[in-house]
């Protein structure tokens, strides 16, 4: 069997393809993944022994770059999408059995494409309940579109959402699935979604609410377990003394790198702990040369999150769920996004503290630390990891190779 797996997104939404890959290849199917050109996921995939397609702009150059990306220009960016995704899962899928795709709505669209021009079975996977409509939480803001401040029903909130995705994605997807000779759509948002999206998020961390319109299939969070060593200089300055406080900030850029990695390490020593900063597309960095902090690149979470104090770290969902899977209390300070959900599911849990606002400052950084390093968060961290699911990716594998799958078809 083939398997086709696409994503446009920045790390934590090319990761748990990583661990659904492993598990695929060990049922015993063939894997290609298309996924944005940076190189930090051609080498993660490489390690596993899977080809990747470059495929779309290098996202970390588009989010990092000296003039952000701006709502007025999306329609162009989409465009570009929707063709780059569509030609390159095309290219891979002669004799494919199963197309997955997972990212931005333009990307998704070209794969849903190809999958409708070839009759190839195709799924739509988030990694969040709440980027799903359902009645129970409000749509993720989009781009230049802010929720009603004064609506309060949700249902109301998600059909402008509709609405809203259509206005700003419909005519690149719609112009380009003409060119192809396929009929135009007049609602893009639900028309890479689906009736039948899968959710792989873990059920206990972000559990899909019932009842809602969509029949949602939650697999767990794929997660596989990473072997790779940490470098010799952090497994260094672990074992030199007491378990430190890590701080990164993922793929997500700051407005003052060097603000936050001031305040960010101060907030720490003055709980007596020492410091793991994270360089990250943040670009953070060591603010003197005393020993009790260090900085690392690339590195295994897995590996590093269950020698830690705390993880304090923006809440995306990828770094919440490793966090939460190590049993590592945290500090969420979230940026955008998803982020605010997963900042509030750690406050719910008990395994964290929700940070008030993107923008951390010494004394509001630190009454959070003093939540997460306390006995009880520990312990409630710890009982809440041995809870989590560890088959999701397993999950996800068995049901995209069993031939009675009710998968959604293009």
């Amino acid at each position: 069997m083939r398997v086709v797996l696409s994503a446009y997104d920045s790390r934590g939404g090319v990761e748990p393809l990583v661990g659904l890959a492993v598990r695929l290849r060990e049922l015993g199917a063939e894997v290609r993944v298309c996924a944005p050109p940076d190189e930090e996921f051609a080498k993660r995939l490489a390690g596993i022994g899977v080809e990747m397609v470059p495929t779309g702009r290098s996202v970390r150059r588009l989010v990092t770059g000296r003039t952000p990306p701006t709502a007025g220009g999306v329609p162009r960016r989409a465009a570009e999408l929707v063709a780059a995704f569509h030609d390159n899962v095309m290219a891979q899928a002669e004799g494919c059995d199963v197309l997955v795709a997972t990212g931005l709505v333009p990307a998704v669209a070209g794969v849903r494409s190809v999958a409708e021009k070839l009759g190839i079975r195709y799924v739509y996977v988030s990694h969040q309940p709440v980027s799903l409509p359902s009645p129970h939480h409000p749509p993720i803001p989009r781009p230049g579109r802010p929720l009603a401040p004064d609506v309060t029903d949700n249902q109301v909130l998600w059909d402008q959402d509709a609405r809203d995705a259509q206005e700003v994605f419909g005519e690149a997807i719609n112009t380009h699935r003409v060119s192809i000779g396929l009929p135009p759509v007049d609602n893009v948002r639900d028309h890479v979604f689906t009736d039948r999206p899968w959710l792989a998020s873990d059920p206990v961390l972000a559990p899909w609410q019932r009842p809602a319109d969509l029949e949602v299939v939650q697999t767990g969070a794929w997660l596989v377990p990473d072997e790779r060593p940490l470098p010799a200089g952090l497994s260094a300055f672990l074992d030199a003394g007491t378990p430190p406080v890590y701080v990164g900030f993922g793929s997500i850029p700051m407005r003052d790198p060097e603000d936050v990695a001031r305040v960010s390490i101060e907030a720490v020593r003055a709980q007596g702990r020492r410091v793991i900063v994270s360089h990250g597309w943040a670009e953070l960095a060591l603010i003197d040369g005393q020993d009790d902090c260090f900085v690392v690149g690339e590195a295994n979470h897995q590996a590093l999150f269950s020698r830690v104090a705390a993880v304090v770290h923006h809440g995306g969902a990828g770094t919440t769920t490793t966090a939460t899977w190590s049993g590592a209390p945290q500090v969420v300070v979230p940026q955008g996004g998803d982020q605010p959900y997963f900042a509030s599911r750690v406050a719910d849990l008990g395994i964290g503290a929700a940070h008030d606002g993107p923008t951390p400052a010494f004394e509001s950084l630190s009454a959070a630390l003093r939540t997460a390093l306390t006995p009880e968060t520990r312990a409630s961290a710890t009982a809440v990891a041995g809870r989590v699911r560890t088959d999701g990716a397993a999950v996800a594998a068995r049901l995209l190779l069993r031939a009675d799958s009710r998968v959604s078809r293009g």
